[in-house]
């Protein structure tokens, strides 16, 4: 998986809380209780990451998920249409996520995890599946694989030799 580095300090981002565990820890002296935040962040330009915070407090593991999803953020290719150049399975652990390319007016057919990365990412057009685990942690993580897969056709054209027209069909 390629990741491109992306000045964060530049971009309006818009975060979306995915999922809130509280998780708990058994010691001598009881159970000590904390929460686990997932959050994904994106400017909806092409631009989306997702990270996880953990902390005592909700704010806290919010913050946290949020600093950490702007370390990761990535950048996606999109059309003319706001929608993939095309067709990919993005994969993580138990988690696969197919997208597929999808026309002027479909809208955005997805799943609450792969949604909210679609959405923050900027595309308006897409069909996804989630295949495999439900776990949203890594459908959420299997959907940016599966955008940081996109090449663009110019991209495409250059590794073949080819001109963009002769990829395009």
């Amino acid at each position: 998986m390629r990741r491109e580095i992306v000045d964060a300090s530049q971009l309006e981002l818009t975060e979306k809380v995915v999922s809130i565990k509280r998780v708990t820890k058994v010691v001598k002296g009881g159970r000590n209780m904390r929460f686990s935040a997932l959050v994904v962040v994106g400017d909806g330009n092409g631009h989306v990451g997702a990270g996880l915070g953990k902390a005592a407090e909700i704010p806290e593991a919010i913050r946290k998920g949020k600093e950490d999803a702007i370390k990761s953020l990535i950048t996606v290719k999109l059309d003319e249409n706001k929608s993939l150049t095309h067709d990919v399975t993005g994969k993580h652990t138990g988690a696969s996520v197919l997208m597929k390319k999808a026309p002027q007016g479909t809208g955005i057919i997805a799943g609450g995890p792969a949604r909210a990365v679609c959405e923050l990412a900027g595309i308006e057009n897409i069909r996804t599946k989630s295949l495999g685990s439900n776990n949203k942690q890594n459908v959420v993580l299997a959907t940016i694989d599966a955008l940081s897969q996109l090449k663009s056709p110019e991209e495409v054209a250059a590794a073949r030799g080819k001109s963009v027209e002769e990829i395009l069909g």
